[in-house]
């Protein structure tokens, strides 16, 4: 097995509901997720009840992966 050259080292903090805020390694602020319209309807939240919509860690990914 080959060397391991590197390890993400990530800290993620659940506040209220869905938000949640992760510390991620090459960013200086921290980065908040949470859900929003359809997903906030999938998981039974009334978007309308939300602070905030937020991109969600969907939303993260699909753009990772398509970046």
């Amino acid at each position: 097995m080959p060397e391991v050259i590197y390890t993400s080292k990530v800290h993620i903090e659940r506040k209220t509901g869905p938000l949640r805020i992760a510390y991620l390694p090459g960013e200086s602020q921290p980065v908040a997720f949470s859900v929003h319209g359809a997903i906030a309807e999938h998981y039974k939240i009334d978007p309308a009840t939300l602070p905030e919509a937020r991109a969600s860690t969907l939303d993260y990914v699909i753009a990772a992966t398509a970046g």
